[in-house]
């Protein structure tokens, strides 16, 4: 059976002898919960970004609250944030009881646009979660400053990047803390499970005393005195977990491997533009490979170009369902209309299969299969990158 013949999935993890080994050896042990293999994981990780702590968490919702929660953020208290995202770690904030602030994003890099964060900043503005949106870098410079101007705390939302480089610094560097996710589409997968990285002290024992306690806490006055979320990991995923990163270079890799044969089959067409990279940014490790559409596309023909590439056997997706425009959204007095960067590139975007298993062949098939679906709903050859 040829490629073309088989279903093309969005995410296929690369994983490789070293996980299945690593996942026996911690069956194999007296201990599959959290234990020695999770904190090995954590100081593997911490290492790899160049931060003083890491803490694993069961995902990177979970990460994110624990990192409202140890900075005293609730109920009465703002968190200014983006409404466009694939994973939504945004739910976070109204999980701890803040109110989230959405801003606009920037059109070309979908990313939280500065100047309009800096215009949703109140008295009751406790934090900005900034999100490395597909993977690529938020101008990082530019919230840092903001960040320190007006007293805010920064968290910095990578559930949907690894990897990639903004001004010489890889992403999950420029926070206040940082939050990743390794369950799909990711880059690093290991089943379910995120990491918090932070240099601060004093935040990271908070962390680890909202995620849980280990048995021998169970009588301590101190460390009892905050209910834990029981939201760690468990040795089994840390396991997968510290394989894909010792070869996550590989991983990236291939990953980059498949991002050049999408180019290069892309830029065949008259009309696409290229990825949209920003200045100051020197690498991008894709999320996903997301197309956006041309203005003469509804979102209508958006959704029928998908189900035409899922009959031919390829799976395609909406790359974002703004928040905003989501029922508990609703509930918190937004509504459609408000947001009209990020409604415009939501209704246009289309994510298509990324990942290190795919071929040449599979990424010509992908690419021409979107083309002739756009040409059926009607819209001719407007698509762009």
């Amino acid at each position: 059976m040829s490629d073309n013949a088989t279903w093309i999935p969005l995410s296929d993890p690369d994983i490789t002898a070293a996980e299945i080994e690593a996942v026996s050896e911690v069956l194999k042990s007296p201990r599959i919960s959290s234990g020695p293999k999770v904190e090995e994981f954590e100081a593997a990780f911490a290492q790899y970004m160049g931060r003083r702590h890491a803490i694993a968490v069961g995902s990177g919702t979970l990460g994110a609250l624990l990192v409202l929660k140890a900075y005293g953020i609730g109920p009465g208290d703002e968190v200014i944030a983006s409404p466009h995202s694939f994973r939504e770690t945004t739910h976070a904030i109204t999980l701890s009881g803040a109110m989230p602030v959405f801003a606009d994003i920037d059109y070309w890099a979908g990313t939280l646009a500065p100047e309009k964060a800096a215009a949703k900043i109140t008295d009751k503005t406790r934090a900005i979660m900034v999100s490395n949106t597909n993977g690529h870098p938020a101008p990082w410079s530019e919230f840092q400053d903001l960040a320190k101007a007006n007293n805010l705390r920064l968290i910095e939302d990578s559930t949907e990047a690894i990897g990639s480089v903004y001004r010489g610094v890889k992403v999950g560097s420029f926070g206040d803390c940082a939050v990743f996710d390794f369950s799909q589409p990711g880059v690093l997968v290991c089943g379910e499970g995120g990491m918090i990285v932070t240099d601060d002290d004093d935040i990271a024992t908070s962390i680890r005393r909202h995620r849980g306690r280990r048995p021998q806490e169970r009588t301590s006055v101190v460390i009892g005195n905050t209910p834990p979320y029981q939201s760690g990991m468990g040795d089994l995923a840390a396991a997968v977990g510290l394989a894909q990163l010792n070869g996550l270079d590989r991983i990236l890799a291939r990953r980059h491997r498949a991002a050049l044969w999408y180019y290069d089959y892309v830029s065949s067409f008259e009309g696409i533009k290229p990825p949209y990279i920003a200045e100051n940014v020197d690498e991008v490790y894709w999320f996903l490979f997301v197309v956006h559409l041309g203005t003469r596309f509804a979102k209508s023909a958006r959704d029928g170009i998908i189900d035409d590439m899922r009959t031919e056997k390829v799976e395609a997706a909406p790359y974002s369902q703004p928040l905003h425009v989501q029922p508990h959204y609703f509930g918190l007095g937004y509504r459609k209309g408000q947001f009209l960067v990020t409604e415009k590139v939501a209704d246009r975007a289309v994510a298509l299969p990324f990942h290190g298993h795919l071929t040449e062949t599979q990424i010509a098939f992908i690419v021409g299969t979107m083309k002739d679906a756009s040409i059926n709903v009607g819209a001719g050859t407007a698509i762009y990158l």
